[in-house]
């Protein structure tokens, strides 16, 4: 059903999806079916979203994204899997999100007021937690894990079934084939931890005694004498 919407009147959208009030929606967008649009999200010309897809509220989509294409995993055969993003979350231009696969549980999700430059990949499972910013040309492996208020730079890759701790940063091009921690710094081919995101940790309005903490912790998992079995990161961390 379609009510106070601004509709161009190119757009190709399935009868059997949900669009709410408010809601924009460009030239030569596509909307199939099983696609719920919250209300006043904005869809740039020529972006195509398959469904089971949700978009929240207040969502921006630029142009020529695509959300809610079948995953890239030889091993889907056609399962109803979906894809949910958060409200106010900006998907920039040729970024790509696609649905979650029966065997990682059927849903990828990017969470509220994230920002996906152009030409991100997330893949099939990924669950991006909430104020995640990825910079241009970042792409997730299938079944990525990103806590809350993660940075990371342009042109970096994750590697499948790779978990990014909250409030983490990494930096640009590096390259992540093992867990990160929260609250550090990252960055390189595989490389090291660069001490803790004291920047990142600072702007969100962490105590200076949560830090100091936090500094203390950094001081004894990963930076004595015998780490801890679960450190993911390969040789010594810089002092």
């Amino acid at each position: 059903m379609l009510i106070e919407k601004d509709i161009h009147p190119t757009a190709i959208i399935s009868p059997n999806s949900e669009i709410a009030r408010g809601v924009k929606i460009g030239p030569y967008a596509v909307i199939g079916p099983e696609v719920e649009i919250g209300p006043e999200t904005e869809i740039g010309p020529h972006t195509v979203i398959e469904g089971p897809t949700r978009l929240g509220e207040k969502i921006k989509v630029f142009q020529f994204a695509s959300i809610g294409a079948p995953p890239q995993d030889l091993k889907y055969s056609g399962e109803p899997t979906r894809v949910e993003i958060g409200d106010q979350t900006i998907i920039r231009e040729f970024v790509t999100v696609h649905r979650g696969t029966q065997g990682g549980g059927g849903i990828t999700k990017v969470g509220k007021h994230c920002l996906l430059m152009a030409y991100c990949h997330v893949a099939h499972d990924c669950q991006v937690g909430d104020n995640v910013v990825m910079a241009n040309g970042v792409t997730l492996g299938g079944h990525v894990e990103i806590g809350e208020f993660v940075i990371i730079g342009g042109l970096s890759a994750i590697h499948q079934f790779c978990r990014i701790g909250a409030y983490a940063f990494l930096g640009g091009m590096s390259g992540a084939n093992k867990d990160i921690p929260p609250y550090v710094k990252y960055w390189g081919q595989r490389d090291h931890l660069y001490g803790l995101n004291l920047v990142g940790l600072r702007r969100q309005g962490l105590s200076r005694e949560v830090i100091n903490a936090l500094k203390e912790a950094y001081r004894i998992i990963f930076q004595g004498n015998a780490l801890m079995s679960w450190n993911p990161v390969l040789g010594p961390c810089p002092r």
